[in-house]
């Protein structure tokens, strides 16, 4: 498979979220949402007991109109630590009023002169700090159990529906959940995210060696195609769901299934489904899988391995990316394809000055799972309007 084969493939349209099927038709014809940052809140959910001593400074911090690697960057700065001594859980949008923590290695406690105050900021940019503890370790990425989502939708055109099917449709994805497809953000702007994989895919796959202690600073470069080797992973899992979903298994087993018990990353193996197991994905318990593409895909087997084999070969641009995956050594990895969403409310209000309605949602979605996933099953139309504060 060459880059030949690929040339004439319309990225854009390739990576175009929008686009991916839903179990029904969406009931909302039309919404804006990301009118204002107050329209899109993420709170970061992270239980943990502090212990009250060692030298990491943990941060609680609400923010809006500032992404996380650069609130990192001017937190790094204030307290003249390195950036790497710096930890956050994940990573939150810019245009959002988000809260979330952060950890700073203060060596012997020694706290900056004047309190954190950034003053390369915007006016529509805003940073507070809520809360702050001492603790023996530092943040780690991935540690966030979930997220909480507080949306609201503007604009909203029904179009052959009403608040009734609306209110109905919200109460049959709470229990059943919606289809875990990773969200535009993921393949950048037009999907150039996949086009600089295919670039990178091009090239000659590095011999990685073991590394020495005094090498380890030569990893760097492979973090840098994280971002690219991400993106090609998820497009290959969006469109073996996108099959399942037309086929109408996404959220039941196929013979040679990898099931993940839910709320967990534990996963096993069947290779014949009974009604035991039946039951358990009707539950929720478990949840079925697909691929994160990669060496080693060895778990799965039987008809579920042949459907995401069949999506791959059919398709140049999945094939490319497959191999070029495999190529950097990848590891394969399961992901579920059904999403539940937890604590599921909404309330339908006027807008102020106005006899439009607008929808609030609120929900909580596993780390690593995208919001966006659950209004693509509500709205078959949805835009992102200017965000202003």
């Amino acid at each position: 498979m060459t880059n030949d084969d690929t040339a004439h493939i319309d990225i854009k349209a390739a990576t175009d979220t929008a686009q991916l099927p839903q179990p029904v038709p969406p009931p909302i014809k039309q919404a804006t949402y990301k009118s204002h940052n107050t329209d899109f809140v993420v709170n970061e959910l992270l239980p943990l007991d502090f212990t009250g001593e060692g030298e990491h400074l943990w941060l609680h911090i609400e923010k809006s109109g500032i992404n996380t690697a650069y609130l990192a960057k001017l937190l790094s700065e204030w307290a003249e630590i390195p950036l790497r001594d710096v930890g956050y859980s994940g990573l939150k949008d810019r245009h959002a009023l988000t809260t979330q923590w952060f950890s700073l290695r203060i060596p012997k406690k020694q706290l900056p002169a004047t309190e954190f105050a950034p003053v390369d900021i915007g006016e529509r940019e805003s940073v507070t700090i809520i809360a702050q503890h001492w603790h023996n370790k530092k943040l780690g990425r991935g540690t966030h159990r979930a997220n909480q989502f507080i949306i609201t939708l503007r604009n909203i055109k029904l179009e052959g529906s009403d608040k009734a099917s609306v209110d109905q449709h919200l109460q049959n994805i709470s229990a059943s959940g919606v289809p875990n497809y990773f969200g535009p953000q993921r393949f950048g702007w037009h999907g150039n995210n996949i086009t600089e994989a295919l670039r990178l895919f091009a090239r000659p796959a590095p011999a990685f060696k073991p590394q020495t202690k005094k090498s380890k600073r030569k990893r760097v470069p492979r973090e840098q195609n994280a971002m690219e080797l991400s993106a090609a992973r998820s497009l290959l899992f969006n469109e073996i769901l996108a099959a399942r979903v037309r086929a109408g298994n996404w959220n039941t087993g196929l013979a040679g299934e990898v099931f993940n018990l839910d709320g967990s990353g534990s996963i096993f193996a069947s290779e014949e489904i009974d009604e035991s197991l039946c039951a358990r994905v009707a539950s929720g318990d478990i949840h079925p899988t697909g691929v994160l593409w990669g060496v080693g895909n060895d778990k799965v087997s039987g008809t579920a391995a042949q459907l995401e084999n069949d999506v791959i070969q059919n398709n140049p641009l999945l094939t490319q990316l497959a191999a070029g995956l495999e190529q950097r050594d990848v590891k394969a990895q399961r992901r579920a394809l059904r999403l539940p969403i937890e604590a599921l409310s909404w309330e339908w209000r006027e807008e102020q000055n106005s006899d439009k309605q607008m929808l609030v949602l609120n929900f909580t979605l596993t780390t690593g799972s995208f919001a966006t996933s659950v209004l693509a099953s509500l709205v078959q139309q949805l835009n992102i309007s200017s965000p202003s504060v």
